[in-house]
């Protein structure tokens, strides 16, 4: 008995390891350009921007950061069970407002940024859209809980995280970009399809889970095993 529930513990944690590992990329990505822009580092065609205008992007870091590796726990389901208040102070107070910063930086940097190269206009609506559509699932996450509809509060809060860590898959779908061409900077098409295929896999991946969790009507004692990432 005892074992087996060791294994199950076991078990539940895969998820967030999973999430925690493909966040790894993106989340030292990140730290790296901290260091880049507080020592003074020389000033390039590729970094320009970001010591032009670096309050945007050190926000978007920090956020991000926060959302993704604080939010991969909301998805152990021992934590839920056995902290729901850890569970829930960590959600309100830190997960949706660091996710509205990072969506809002996001689409800042998308609108005002000067576009890389690589970057074409497809890639920019891309990033509007999939970033107002993080920024709308966190609210309307939000939203649920407070009316106590926690099926839903799971579902929107889900989705949401998984816009949010796109960049992670990006990683993987730039791969094969980078074995097969062997060119470091791809055309815009081919980067826009790259970036597009990362916030598609994702939300793929997400309505799945979505679909394959039980079917509850929104009732307090619910709230615990729905409420799902924040």
């Amino acid at each position: 008995m005892n074992s087996s529930k060791k294994k199950m513990s076991g078990k539940a944690w895969l998820v967030p390891i999973g999430l925690l590992l493909l966040s790894a990329v993106p989340v030292l990505a990140g730290a790296m350009r901290i260091v880049e822009l507080t020592s003074g580092a020389e000033i390039t065609e590729a970094n320009a921007r970001f010591f032009a205008s670096p309050l945007p992007v050190l926000a978007h870091i920090v956020s991000v950061t926060l959302y993704s590796l604080l939010g991969a726990f909301q998805f152990s389901a021992g934590i839920r069970h056995s902290r729901p208040r850890w569970h829930r102070l960590v959600g309100k107070w830190v997960l949706v407002p660091s996710g509205l910063v990072a969506a809002l930086s996001g689409l800042w940097m998308t609108h005002f940024y000067p576009w890389p190269p690589s970057d074409g206009l497809l890639l920019y609506w891309m990033r509007l859209f999939f970033g107002t559509a993080m920024l709308l699932a966190i609210i309307w996450g939000a939203l649920a809980a407070q009316r106590r509809d926690f099926a839903q509060h799971g579902a929107w809060m889900i989705r949401g995280y998984a816009i949010g860590l796109g960049a992670g898959t990006q990683v993987f779908t730039h791969l094969p970009w980078l074995v097969l061409v062997g060119q470091e900077v791809p055309d815009e098409l081919s980067r826009a399809l790259m970036m597009g295929a990362g916030w598609v896999i994702n939300l793929v991946v997400a309505e799945w889970v979505i679909w394959k969790r039980p079917s509850r009507r929104s009732h307090p004692t619910a709230a615990i095993g729905t409420a799902d990432v924040a």
